[in-house]
């Protein structure tokens, strides 16, 4: 039995060792540098818009039906903003989990080379959304503050599957709006570009916290997964209501307290966000990480 144990456990290494070296093989052969690859230097064409309409936490209102075009790109420039301010925010988490987890482990496994790969990766991410918003004339949006601080809670405390699920979840989310923004030409084109990078680069992070999430879950007992399944839908409903700000309307020139009222009854936008987990979902629930309380969270988010 000993013997065999071992045995699943070499195997189980050497098939994790073999994903991180094709993880570490697919990014020297496709990774991008946004200072180069993203124009920057073309003035913001107001005849855009920022994100595709459809995403829009106003579409299929009475108000995104009363309002003019130019209204409508200009909310959905600043909705872009919002989004990539809060990816900002969750990639500096992401960043301190996976630091804290690699800590002190051995460097010459291809895990702990990967990992630093991701972080560096994030860096460059948050680099080029932060210059995104900017050009975007967007200010520097942020969650409020209470979620603020629950971020700093979770960052320390978060381990093992919960901190890999919640990566996965955040990054889950962003990459099926994003597949829709790249490719849709109504979009301005230097958002197209940076949502190409972070969806090509963000494939190998999602792959890489899918299999982290399954590992570590191995072995676990009922109540831990119970556990982890709350922290992990707490932390997506966190993500997910934060990535909107409540000033994107003002700012956008409407009239904040109505776009607000008819944002959150907008059952269009619900659809959308419901649509985009579907895939997550169905992974969570075969890690046993969709409880009937984590449903509870997902629900209140609008992401089953």
């Amino acid at each position: 039995m000993t013997g065999a144990i071992a045995e699943d456990r070499d195997a189980a290494t050497a098939e994790r060792d073999d994903m991180a070296n094709r993880l570490l093989r697919s990014s020297e052969e496709l990774s991008y540098d946004p200072v180069e690859a993203v124009d920057w230097e073309t003035p913001l064409d107001t005849s855009f818009h920022g994100a595709s309409p459809e995403w829009s936490t106003l579409y299929g209102t009475s108000y995104w039906d009363e309002m003019t075009e130019e209204q409508r790109r200009a909310l959905t420039r600043q909705e872009a903003a919002s989004v990539a301010s809060t990816g900002i925010w969750f990639e500096m988490i992401l960043q301190q989990m996976v630091i804290r987890d690699f800590y002190a482990k051995d460097a010459t496994d291809p895990a702990f080379q990967w990992a630093l790969t991701e972080i560096a990766d994030e860096c460059r991410h948050s680099i080029m959304f932060a210059r995104g918003a900017a050009k975007l004339g967007a200010p520097a949006y942020r969650p409020k503050r209470h979620v603020i601080e629950l971020g700093r809670v979770f960052k320390a405390a978060a381990f093992g599957e919960a901190a890999y699920a919640a990566i996965l979840v955040a990054e889950e989310v962003l990459d099926v709006m994003q597949r829709d923004w790249m490719r849709d030409e109504r979009v301005v084109p230097f958002v197209r570009t940076i949502n190409n990078i972070h969806v090509v680069e963000e494939s190998r992070h999602m792959k890489f916290a899918r299999e982290e999430t399954r590992e570590r879950l191995k072995g676990a007992g009922p109540l831990r997964r119970r556990i982890n399944a709350l922290v992990v839908a707490g932390a997506a409903y966190f993500i997910v209501t934060s990535m909107w700000n409540s000033k994107i309307y003002a700012n956008a020139g409407l009239d904040e307290q109505r776009a607000l009222r008819e944002a959150k009854d907008n059952e269009h936008h619900k659809a959308m966000l419901r649509s985009s987990c579907a895939g997550l979902m169905e992974f969570l629930d075969s890690c046993g990480l969709l409880t009937r309380e984590a449903t509870a969270f997902y629900k209140r988010a609008h992401l089953i």
